[in-house]
């Protein structure tokens, strides 16, 4: 009787262990493309559930094998080119209260010119105006290039309207609602401007939940499921007018405006993050509203880098990924990882993650609750333990 008591005691202790370790999550790979290795990006809640530095990440086939695989992160190898080419003003007209100024690329042209944008240079000050930009070859037929808005107000300005794609024209004519500023333009050249980039970032794009907490002369803006992730940028949207210092967790700051002038709206409401990884699942914008009422958030947007995970996939073949399991598990070493720049050189099938299946309601790490469980075990050693004292008060 001692000896199965025992084993009992051991059985209950090992299944308290699993239960205390056990606990990854996972989300299944979806298998597409007939390509020997395949990519698969991962996603915010993956991030969200994982370890910082990813370390638990397990990709596993169909009988319960682990699969090498080497994380790719996203980065840039840029080679930019700039070509400016000076127009010169050949007309100015007024027209049923709309202004024109015509202008057109300076000298004898042995080449078609590509431009990306266009840029205006001036000493005006305190305007903002709707333009409208058209394109000719000839000076005769013109075309629609782009609408946008220019602007120079309380040292904000852009003064460059950019292209939707490259244009050849030798032509263009800006379009003002009207001039009574009397705005005059000192220079204005053609850009071309190109960056060739060996790499991208694996930039991906979320709308999280959001509240807002209004405190003493200032809005504190709090962004759920951000945990881990290294943040790009985010963009708050609102209809209200403002001009406001907005600061971030890492001692970021930026001033953000949306205002409008004389009709014109010009704004910029997004504050750049520079890779910060976010330690919370809440991550706080703090705008300092002054003695401003605040203002009234309609949406945010969160920009993220991502990594993918590359791994040798069969077709027909089923894989996991498995994450969560152990928050002090180290990064796993494969072989993979040292012909990476091999496999990355050629055919990769991107393939996409199915939904999460997490170990428990919630997805997030938290500490659990085993008072049930230990209860239950005490009361069943108690019970052993008295069936033993009475076996052997009955042998005495």
């Amino acid at each position: 009787m001692g000896r199965k008591t025992i084993s009992v005691l051991i059985a209950l202790l090992v299944i308290i262990g699993l239960h205390a370790t056990a606990f990854a999550h996972t989300a299944s790979i979806l298998i597409t493309g007939g390509n020997r290795y395949k990519a698969v990006r991962l996603s915010s809640a993956v991030y969200n559930a994982a370890n910082r530095d990813l370390s638990d990440l397990r990709i596993v086939d169909s009988a319960g094998q682990t699969v090498p695989y080497f994380i790719r992160s996203g980065s840039v190898s840029e080679e930019s080119r700039a070509e400016r080419y000076p127009m010169e003003l050949i007309n100015a007209y007024l027209k049923e209260e709309h202004f024109y100024f015509d202008y057109r690329v300076v000298g004898e042209l042995d080449s078609d010119i590509i431009a990306t944008s266009i840029a205006f240079s001036t000493c005006n000050e305190s305007f903002a105006k709707e333009a409208v930009l058209y394109g000719s070859h000839d000076n005769l037929h013109w075309e629609l290039v782009a609408y946008n808005t220019l602007y120079a107000v309380d040292g904000q300005e852009k003064l460059a309207v950019e292209f939707a794609r490259p244009q050849k024209f030798t032509h263009y004519r800006l379009e003002l609602n009207n001039n009574l500023e009397q705005i005059a333009f000192d220079s204005v050249e053609l850009v071309y401007s190109e960056t060739l980039n060996k790499a991208i970032n694996f930039i991906e794009t979320i709308r999280p939940a959001f509240s807002v907490e209004d405190g003493e002369r200032q809005t504190l803006v709090h962004l759920e499921g951000l945990q881990n992730l290294r943040l790009c940028d985010i963009t708050i949207e609102t209809r209200n007018m403002f001009r406001r210092m907005v600061s971030a967790s890492g001692g970021i700051r930026k001033e953000l405006y949306h205002l409008s002038f004389e009709g014109a709206v010009y704004a910029d409401t997004t504050m750049p993050l520079d890779r910060r990884i976010s330690t919370e699942d809440i991550y706080t914008l703090t705008i300092a509203d002054g003695d401003d009422r605040p203002i009234k958030i309609s949406g945010v947007t969160v920009r993220y880098y991502a990594d993918e995970l590359i791994f040798e996939g069969a077709a027909g073949e089923s894989y996991t990924l498995e994450f969560g399991a152990n928050p002090d598990k180290t990064a796993p070493v494969f072989d993979i990882a040292r012909y990476s720049d091999e496999i990355l050189r050629g055919e990769i099938d991107r393939v996409t993650l199915g939904e999460i299946v997490y170990s428990s309601e919630e997805p997030k790490k938290q500490p659990r609750d085993y008072t049930i469980v230990f209860n239950v075990v005490i009361i069943v050693i108690a019970v052993l333990l008295g069936g033993v004292f009475f076996t052997r008060l009955r042998k005495n």
